[in-house]
């Protein structure tokens, strides 16, 4: 499938599940007037601008094992709903100013209504998953749920492992050890969770989810990879975030360890000292890192390293035991078509 024709796609879906987020899953107005502000916070990262990936992942999936998309609806708005849940979260632990291009929710707000607003939408999920029972079966419902929760347990982990680096200052870290960390904070809410939701909906067996699992680390850690690419030398109307971010984050990525292990001793020092700094201080220097970055090809090296392997995930996805007939051939050279666009994105 071409890539134009599978963000068509996926812009076709993410008006079906935002249709559903918006006028189903997320309230409007409250009995109680000082409730209205919390309804208001939860439908704003919803109503921001976003590439429904994960939602695209789950719907053509079940497609391509064989079921019907409208059965993969609730599951992949419920997806999108714990992605804008985390991102408010995710926004308030990195000290973040901007999501897909205006101020993150803690800034327009109060960091401690924000925190809220995270839960509140928390909750909404799990009770929009109920909605499963109104198409699939009791039995079906609860193994989604079974998903979901094994997708939160995975994500949260992962975050735990990255905010602990930077936490506890860690730079005595491998290209495995941040491997390790995508595969629980990205691939599984990313690739991982929403293609396994999707097969379980439309029927998959335990050999083809288990494909899923291995096939979605690699394409989801490449889709990291990509992303952190894009916050050092992305286009930052397009990305919707400042560029260098997480430089000033102080994220441990694939980039940043690549150059700590290449660069010298003295190097080495001054990168350190730039990330012991407040980030307003931090952010001065940032030219420094840059330099040093593109000194020693460490963009470069990243790059190589995501596209080998989304390659490696494309070929395991191949071996997939899709459904004959148009419509799951349709679907599972979209998901191709998915894969490709993870490492060929500028936004």
């Amino acid at each position: 499938m071409q890539t134009d024709k599978m963000l068509s796609e996926m812009v076709r879906v993410k008006s079906s599940v935002d249709k559903l987020i918006m006028e189903e899953f997320l309230p409007r107005k409250s009995p109680i007037k000082e409730v209205d502000l919390l309804y208001r916070m939860l439908r704003d990262y919803p109503a921001r601008p976003a590439k429904g990936m994960r939602a695209l992942l789950c719907v053509k999936s079940c497609t391509a094992f064989g079921g019907r998309e409208e059965d993969s609806l609730v599951t992949a708005a419920c997806i999108e709903l714990f992605q804008h849940w985390i991102l408010i979260h995710d926004d308030i632990e990195d000290g973040s100013e901007m999501r897909r291009g205006s101020p993150t929710l803690h800034r327009k707000y109060d960091w401690r209504l924000a925190l809220n607003a995270g839960d509140g939408l928390h909750a909404l999920m799990w009770g929009a998953l109920l909605k499963n029972r109104e198409r699939l079966s009791d039995e079906k419902t609860l193994r989604v749920m079974e998903e979901f929760y094994n997708m939160v347990r995975k994500t949260t982990e992962g975050q735990h492992i990255e905010l602990g680096w930077v936490v506890g200052d860690r730079w005595d870290l491998t290209e495995q050890d941040y491997f390790d960390m995508c595969t629980h904070k990205t691939s599984w809410y990313t690739v991982i969770g929403p293609m396994r939701l999707g097969g379980v909906v439309g029927g998959a067996d335990a050999a083809s989810l288990g494909l899923v699992v291995e096939a979605g680390k690699k394409l989801g850690v490449g889709f990291q990879i990509h992303d952190d690419i894009l916050n050092l030398s992305g286009d930052q109307s397009k990305y919707g975030k400042e560029i260098g971010d997480d430089l000033l984050e102080g994220k441990r990525t694939l980039v940043l360890i690549r150059l700590i292990s290449e660069c010298t001793p003295a190097e080495r020092e001054r990168v350190a000292s730039v990330f012991k700094l407040p980030r307003e201080r931090r952010r001065r220097r940032v030219g420094e890192l840059l330099e040093l970055i593109q000194k020693y090809d460490a963009i470069e090296y990243a790059r190589m390293t995501s596209s080998r392997l989304v390659s490696e995930a494309r070929a395991m996805l191949r071996e997939a035991d899709w459904k004959a007939g148009r419509a799951a051939e349709e679907a599972a050279d979209c998901l191709d078509a998915v894969a490709r666009f993870a490492v060929e994105r500028d936004w």
